[in-house]
């Protein structure tokens, strides 16, 4: 069952050797893209540039694939002045379940010099018209200066030819996207305009904040609120940042977690990508695994080597997978798995061939999936996978610590722990009759 130590080791040290390399294609094209930045707040200083770009750098050197950077540009706006309103439903986008929560940003300021961003929106709760910051024409305007600092950098040989292409800048999306060189290599940015405003630091209901993490880290990571556009009226809270920065308080803690992330993102690109390496699995599902292994698995003793951690982030991975559900970390009631179920049985089966027989993936490749050859399913851990999971009383540290034990890597010392699982076995056999 356990893959050799040192093929763990030989396949994570290829990973980690490259991202020296990333960071430096990411670095090169961020320099090009700050000097565009630059020019567009020169026109119009409602546009603010952000030089601190670490969080972003730091996730770009993680993810295997070649996934667009995100980058959210501030504007100068006092988020706190603004009032926020639910979205009227006919407003609403539902293309993707964050999408579901949306709002209106309302203006209570007059001569606040934004009058060239708002438009009068009809919000019921108000009985009619109210003046509301509009997020299309904010991207219009901005997609304006972008292609203008293009033009304006070039003819100062402030950029090279083929540094920079607006082919992707389309007039329906909801971020203005840039192909950037940074060296050899081509990388998408998607702009966010973002306002920001303070908020209370999120509580997690019926958890224990901060459990498994740095004390402080959900309080920083959650102080502010990000509202990024939903559609040409309604705004949206966007997690990516917050999410951002507790990845980075993960990355201080002992233990090989981040490279656990690594190891299985890899994978996801090579293995389990379906064609052209584009799958229902993203690299930020896989973040928001990594997050909640770290609060459902607080012990150091749970991360003393790469095997035994790349298993705590499989266990609740499949778990998601069985019942396509992922619960955002911060959202637990958003499930990110929603509109991607044709594609999660197969995606199941590969993740669950690679848990029982890792040794076969652990390698580099070109071409051909390696995911060949026969393989045979357990129907003990498929039925401890697929136990109901509406009340969500499977999701705890006991249910994942019987998961690791079957996979045959539960190598706790803990005697709490190890009764927490017995009584939780007993529970689940008592309960479910045994399929005969």
């Amino acid at each position: 069952m356990e893959a050799n130590t040192s093929l763990w080791h030989s396949y994570l040290g290829v990973i980690v050797s490259r991202e020296r390399q990333r960071m430096e294609h990411f670095q090169r094209a961020e320099d090009i893209l700050l000097t565009l930045l630059e020019s567009v707040h020169a026109k119009e200083p409602r546009f603010l540039v952000d030089y601190a770009r670490n969080l972003e750098a730091f996730e770009f050197a993680l993810c295997a694939s070649e996934d667009a950077v995100t980058l959210e540009m501030p504007l100068r706006i006092d988020g706190n002045t603004l009032h926020v309103l639910a979205c009227q439903t006919w407003d609403s986008p539902a293309r993707h379940p964050s999408e579901l929560n949306t709002c209106y940003l309302e203006v209570c300021s007059p001569g606040t010099g934004l009058e060239d961003w708002t438009d009068v929106v009809d919000v019921m709760e108000h009985g009619g018209g109210v003046g509301c910051l509009v997020p299309g024409k904010i991207l219009q305007h901005l997609k304006e200066l972008l292609v203008s600092a293009i033009v304006h950098c070039q003819r100062l040989f402030l950029l090279q030819p083929g540094d920079i292409s607006a082919e992707n800048l389309r007039e329906d999306a909801m971020e203005l996207s840039l192909l950037i060189r940074g060296s050899w290599k081509t990388i998408r940015f998607d702009i966010v305009p973002v306002v920001r405003r303070q908020q209370e630091p999120l509580r997690l209901q019926g958890r224990q904040s901060d459990r498994g993490f740095p004390e402080g880290s959900l309080r920083k990571a959650t102080e502010e609120a990000h509202f990024v556009p939903a559609s040409p009226h309604c705004w949206r809270s966007s997690t990516h940042l917050p999410i951002l920065k507790l990845l980075r308080a993960v990355d201080t803690l002992k233990g090989p977690r981040l490279d656990s992330l690594r190891l299985l993102d890899q994978l996801r690109d090579q293995d389990w990508g379906g064609e052209a390496g584009k799958g229902s699995l993203t690299f930020n599902h896989l973040k928001m695994v990594l997050l909640w292994s770290t609060e459902l698995f607080p012990s150091p003793e749970d991360w003393q080597d790469i095997e035994g951690s790349v298993y705590r982030l499989l266990v609740i991975l499949l778990r998601c997978l069985a019942t396509q559900h992922l619960p955002h970390f911060l959202n637990p009631e958003e499930n990110l798995f929603q509109g991607a179920a044709p594609d999660l049985a197969s995606l199941y089966h590969m993740v669950e061939s690679f848990a029982w027989d890792p040794q076969r993936f652990l390698r580099f490749h070109f071409g051909f999936h390696a995911c060949s050859g026969s393989w045979q399913a357990d129907p003990d851990t498929q039925a401890l996978l697929q136990l109901p999971a509406e009340d969500g009383s499977y999701w705890d540290t006991a249910y994942f610590d019987m998961l690791l034990s079957q996979f045959q890597v539960y190598r706790i010392q803990d005697s709490a722990r190890r009764s927490a699982v017995s009584q939780l076995l007993s529970k689940i056999r008592q309960e479910i009759p045994q399929q005969r």
